[in-house]
């Protein structure tokens, strides 16, 4: 098992109080070996970068991990993995866009260059999830799902039991959308749309939205009242983050948490 006080530096602890079982961090650019514009630690295999060096920085990633994380195959969709799933078909490519885990050492992973990555756990340490939240996931009900699955695995854990880190992603200074993506949160309150998407002076149909007011909202709505978030801005950080809206092509980060074995 790690320490916390071992990991490099340039990796993030969230800002949260979880457990003493509970470790999670997030990854930022340094201290891979892949070239630019996926300099340095690019860990998504899907990106266009050179699959030996994402390998060789993925390699890195797990001499401060308890295994190998488990990788999914993102699709900005809704669907959870669970144990049993994982279980059924283990040599197939995970297509999950969030995952849920009671058991100690499973290390979960999400990819992001600009989506929301959410970490969840238990009060009791024992269940945790990650989950992918960009628009489309967040609006069709990623997170939703993804804490049903916690509740799922712990037939008498309640919301209230859950803690909750949203980590770095585009920030509402930077995140320009048009009406369709207003449109797809139609079913949140009005007051929470007005906080969440910001019109933008002279350019009708276009707006500012916060990925973190629409989460929490959601979140708060399931009954979870812990929510940390990072406040962090994937784009006007490039020194630390990869932006897929800044740079187009560009690598992904990590989010990772793991019950301690």
């Amino acid at each position: 098992m790690i320490s916390v006080s071992s990991l490099p530096g340039h990796y993030l602890l969230p800002d949260w109080q979880p457990p003493v079982t509970i470790h999670s961090f997030c990854t930022t650019r340094f201290g891979g070996v892949s070239k630019p514009p996926f300099d340095q630690m690019n860990l998504g295999l899907n990106a266009g970068d050179e699959p030996q060096a994402v390998l060789k920085n993925r390699a890195i990633l797990t001499r401060q991990l308890s295994s190998q994380p488990t990788w999914l195959k993102q699709v900005h969709g809704t669907e959870v993995s669970t144990p049993i799933l994982r279980d059924a078909l283990p040599l197939e490519p995970i297509v999950a866009d969030a995952i849920v885990s009671d058991r100690p050492g499973e290390v979960l992973a999400i990819l992001t260059a600009d989506c929301m990555p959410v970490l969840f756990t238990t009060v009791a340490g024992d269940v945790i999830a990650a989950a992918h939240a960009g628009w489309k996931g967040l609006s069709g009900g990623v997170l939703e799902n993804t804490v049903q699955a916690m509740l799922s695995l712990k037939p008498s854990l309640t919301p209230e039991a859950i803690l909750v880190w949203m980590g770095p992603a585009i920030g509402p200074t930077a995140f320009e959308v048009g009406s369709d993506v207003l449109d797809a949160f139609s079913n949140q309150s009005e007051s929470v749309l007005c906080d969440a998407f910001i019109p933008i002076p002279g350019r009708r149909g276009k707006y500012l939205a916060s990925l973190e007011v629409l989460a929490a909202d959601r979140l708060r709505s399931l009954g979870i009242l812990s929510i940390a978030r990072s406040g962090l801005c994937t784009y006007t950080d490039p020194q630390r983050f990869y932006s897929y809206r800044r740079e187009g092509v560009t690598g992904r980060f990590a989010s990772l948490i793991w019950i301690a074995p």
